[in-house]
């Protein structure tokens, strides 16, 4: 009995031993290649962030060089050419005063700034608007049967009173007309402009910017009111461009929105880069486009057609 005890508490101490010791080496080699693992992504993670750092330096070379050689790319390409700039509340501050010195740069005249409220993109004042728009038509000017919605309407309205007839080159309204348009709208606090006289243009300019990222109704109800009001501006005049950032391209978004309607796209030109110095002259050559009865989808987004006006199509 002695002998089979101590037989057995060998083998159990045999057991434990072996347990022991190949557990110690399956830990250690267990260990030692999740250190290697851990040091490959290092390694990977820090050529990634290399890379990255790199291409940001390229970006930002190429917007300096864009930057210095755009005030020749666009020299004369508006020359004498009167231009309508409206914000959406979501519109970059940077972008919209660059729009304007390219502009002036290639050689066209903003006639007057307006921006849109959230209260004008917002879906509760709706019923509101419309009864304000239709309230405040002057004599003589038809909105056209498709405008319905609050964005069409506004669009059509504001397009009649400060676009020129493209086919005489004469305002559709008088300066009272427009007046009361003008102030009636900022009254109900659906537009905003400074004390400078707003007088007709030729062409419009819709700057526009991310889509609202609360909500997918919201953000819906927002992009397709800004499409809308640009496309009817671009109806009235000689030609609108619509233009925002990336984001604008997206979802939601206005510029997005224009792309899948076809009809939308046909007449009113957008353009998805606005926060590159390239787009910025892009949204010029495509209001010369626009001018010269043309029109295209522009940018690196989902739904663009090309880069930039004449380059090849993606």
């Amino acid at each position: 009995m002695r002998h089979h005890v101590v037989s057995l508490v060998a083998v159990f101490l045999a057991l434990a031993v072996g347990i022991v010791v190949g557990s110690g080496l399956l830990s250690g080699s267990l260990v030692s290649g999740l250190r290697d693992d851990k040091s490959e992504i290092r390694r990977e993670l820090q050529d990634a962030e290399d890379r990255a750092t790199r291409l940001d330096g390229q970006l930002l070379a190429a917007d300096g060089f864009d930057a210095t050689v755009a005030p020749r790319v666009v020299r004369d390409t508006l020359a004498d050419q009167t231009i309508l700039v409206v914000t959406t509340p979501d519109a970059d501050p940077a972008d919209v005063d660059a729009l304007i010195r390219t502009v002036g740069d290639a050689g066209g005249r903003v006639t007057g700034r307006l921006a849109l409220t959230d209260s004008f993109v917002g879906a509760a004042g709706a019923d509101q608007l419309r009864t304000t728009v239709t309230n405040v038509i002057p004599a003589g000017v038809e909105l056209g049967t498709g405008a319905v919605d609050p964005g069409s309407l506004t669009g059509d309205l504001l397009g009649a009173v400060l676009l020129v007839d493209p086919a005489t080159g004469e305002a559709r309204s008088t300066p009272e007309e427009r007046a009361l348009a003008l102030t009636t709208l900022r009254s109900g606090g659906y537009i905003g402009y400074d004390d400078a006289e707003v007088t007709p243009a030729q062409a419009a300019l819709v700057v526009t910017g991310e889509p609202d990222p609360d909500g997918d109704a919201a953000g819906g109800n927002r992009g397709a009111l800004v499409a809308r009001f640009a496309a009817a501006l671009d109806t009235r005049g000689a030609g609108a461009v619509l233009a925002g950032r990336p984001g604008a391209a997206t979802g939601n978004g206005a510029v997005a929105v224009v792309r899948a309607d076809a009809a939308l796209s046909s007449g009113l030109s957008t353009v998805d880069n606005l926060d590159r110095e390239a787009g910025r002259i892009t949204t010029i050559l495509g209001l010369r486009e626009q001018l010269d009865g043309g029109a295209g989808r522009y940018g690196t987004g989902p739904g663009a057609s090309a880069v930039t006006v004449g380059s090849a199509a993606r």
